[in-house]
Formats: structure tokens, C-alpha cells, sequence
């Protein structure tokens, strides 16, 4: 039976404490250091910097103020350019050598892994951002860090279903026919929730669990904040979305009706995904950009996640209180650096089964 929160309904046992990483930046030369070069740190172990720097975001919501802060502590100023993340990257490579980004920012792991296969991310090389964030949680070269962390869990009606699916496969069951909305396939969130389902099952096991999906006719809808929303209303009983939707909504509406679930409680634990950041190859000031990457995993960590109602990847940091209402978890965090090397075969799966 799902529960309201204490504010909000909370589905499923809720077992073990979810950890979320956030990353940060400095910066000092403004050199244009080749692809491949690993930044470095000073001997206090912070980056020097200075200057002005670009970032390219795939990350929207609520970075102004954050950036406006960052500048007012450290002096450093900050552009931004936004876009999702295929389109930021398909640009960083186009640019080459001329592009103006220090930073790429992105909302999903997998693409920011394309970034890192494409060559268009520099190694980096901070004890800050080593040791703040969790090794599961940023790229084994050094190369993107993540920032904020959600789940994408399983949704419910808080005032109609009473005993919800507590597993991503238990969504294919026959009771939720005709009772289910999605996101669409084109949308990274799906393809990385099917890249997870592949580590975990196999492609031929994850295959299974997406057709069940297609099977129950579900409504296809290209918005989580909507599909909370037709959740509530009664298009549908059960669905999958982000965590963070639910912050918002619960902000604006204490007894919005519709509640989470925590996926796979007894194995692997709930499907994460990640907001990171990364210097650039050829980033016009790179130590600047990795002064913002630091400063983001420490000094504005807690600013960063709250912004967006997200988990900060920080453990020893504290998440917003609308968050912390939504329980403690088990989350998949081994998986979080291999989804960029399964989305092409989640794709597939999506494809082979109908998904649209």
C-alpha cells in the first residue's frame, strides 16, 4: 500500500541511504591546453583561476543564482550557452580546437560518457574533487563528475492504487494494462533507465521487462512534470519519472496525490542518474572551469542540488527537506559509469520492442 509522505505518499520499504555526488571547479591558466591534458591543482589542493568562463549546460534549472554566487565568492564570471546534451556535444566537437566552452554541464550520465568517448573532455587531476566525490560517481579517467543525483522511480496514485509495483519488471504486469504512461524513447532518461535494466539483466532479460512495458498500451507522454500530473488526474495509475518532479510539485501543492515508490529494494536497489560537469579539451580557461567544478562539490554543493530538489552527491551534505521527506534508499550506483556504453544496445532494445 502506498502511504502519503509525510507530506507525500512513500511507496515500498525504503531501506539504506542514498549517496549522491556533486562536482566542483577552479581555474588559473588560460592557456588552451591540448585534448588529453590533465589538469592539475595547487599545493593546498584548490585550483587558481580567474577570469571569465563559458559553460555549455544541458542542465537548466535553477544555475543562475548558483553561478551568480560562484562569481561573488570567487571573483570569476560566468556564460553560459544551453541546449540538451547530444546537441552540446555534437558542438564541442564541431568546434574543435575554437570552441569557446570551458565546461560542459549535463543531465545525464551516458551522455556525458559520449562526451569523454568523443575526446572532447580533458582529464582532471583535483584531490577536491577526489575526495568529496564518490569514486561510483565520477569517470575512471577523471573526466566528468557528477554534480546532483535523482532516481527514477516507480509513481502512484496515492487515492486509487493500493498495492503498487515495487520492481521496473513488476510495471509489465497485466494489472497495469492500460493503466501506464511513459517517456517516450528519444528522451536520454528512458534509454539510460533501459541502459541500467541491460547491466542488470542482460539484454535479453531487459528486453523481457521493456516488451511487458509495450504490452500494457501505455500513454506516451514527453514530460515527467505531466506525467505526474496525469497520474494525479487519472490517465494513468502507475508510471516512471524522476524524483525531482515530485519536489517541485509537493513545493507548490503539500497534498498533491501521487507518491513514489522505490524500485528494486531487494537487490540492486533504484535507478539512478546524474547532473555532471567536466572541463573541456580545449577549454579557452580551464583552470577556471575547474575552479567551478570544485566549488560546485563543496561551497555551493548543497545551493546546486536544492536548486533542482535533487540529491547532493556529497554524503556528509544534507538535502533539501522536501527530499529527505521522500525517505532513504537503496540506489544502483554501480551502474552510473556504465550507461554511455549500453545506450546504443538500449536503443535497440526500445526499437525491437515497439517502444515509441
Amino acid at each position: 500500500m502506498i502511504q502519503k509522505h509525510p507530506r507525500y505518499l512513500l511507496g515500498g520499504l525504503l531501506v539504506g541511504a542514498l549517496v549522491i555526488s556533486a562536482c566542483g571547479s577552479d581555474d588559473d591558466d588560460t592557456a588552451d591546453p591540448p585534448a588529453g591534458t590533465t589538469l592539475g591543482t595547487t599545493a593546498d589542493g584548490t585550483a587558481e583561476a580567474g577570469g571569465m568562463i563559458t559553460v555549455y549546460t544541458g542542465r537548466h534549472y535553477g544555475i543562475e543564482p548558483v553561478f551568480d554566487d560562484f562569481t561573488a565568492d570567487t571573483g570569476i564570471e560566468v556564460r553560459f550557452t544551453t541546449g540538451n546534451d547530444p546537441e552540446l556535444r555534437e558542438r564541442l566537437i564541431a568546434e574543435g580546437a575554437n570552441t569557446p566552452a570551458d565546461v560542459l554541464m549535463t543531465a545525464d550520465a551516458a551522455n556525458v560518457e559520449l562526451s569523454a568517448e568523443a575526446g572532447v573532455l580533458a582529464s582532471v587531476d583535483s584531490d577536491v574533487l577526489s575526495e568529496t566525490i564518490p569514486e561510483q560517481l565520477r569517470s575512471e579517467a577523471d573526466e566528468w563528475f557528477a554534480l546532483s543525483q535523482r532516481a527514477r522511480v516507480i509513481i502512484a496514485s496515492t487515492e486509487r492504487v493500493e498495492n503498487p509495483p515495487t520492481t521496473y519488471a513488476d510495471v509489465g504486469d497485466a494489472e497495469w494494462d492500460g493503466k501506464l504512461c511513459l517517456r517516450p524513447s528519444t528522451h536520454p532518461y528512458t534509454q539510460s533507465l533501459v541502459a541500467s535494466l541491460i547491466i542488470a539483466e542482460g539484454e535479453d532479460g531487459a528486453t523481457d521487462i521493456v516488451q511487458s512495458w509495450v504490452d500494457n498500451d501505455p500513454l506516451y507522454i514527453n514530460s515527467d512534470t505531466d506525467i505526474y500530473k496525469a497520474v494525479a488526474d487519472g490517465e494513468c495509475d502507475v508510471a516512471i519519472a524522476n524524483t525531482y518532479y515530485l519536489g517541485r510539485l509537493v513545493a507548490d501543492d503539500p497534498e498533491f496525490p501521487v507518491g513514489i515508490v522505490w524500485p528494486e529494494q531487494d537487490g540492486r536497489g533504484a535507478h539512478v542518474n546524474v547532473s555532471t560537469a567536466a572541463v573541456t579539451a580545449n577549454a579557452p580557461n580551464p583552470q577556471g572551469a575547474l575552479a567551478l567544478i570544485e566549488w560546485l562539490a563543496t561551497d555551493g554543493q548543497k545551493q546546486f542540488a536544492d536548486a533542482n530538489y535533487e540529491y547532493p552527491v556529497d554524503p556528509s551534505v544534507e538535502p533539501n527537506e522536501i527530499v529527505a521527506g521522500f525517505g532513504e534508499f537503496s540506489a544502483d550506483l554501480a551502474a552510473v559509469r556504465q550507461l554511455g556504453a549500453n545506450q546504443p544496445a538500449a536503443v535497440k532494445v526500445l526499437s525491437a520492442t515497439g517502444y515509441e
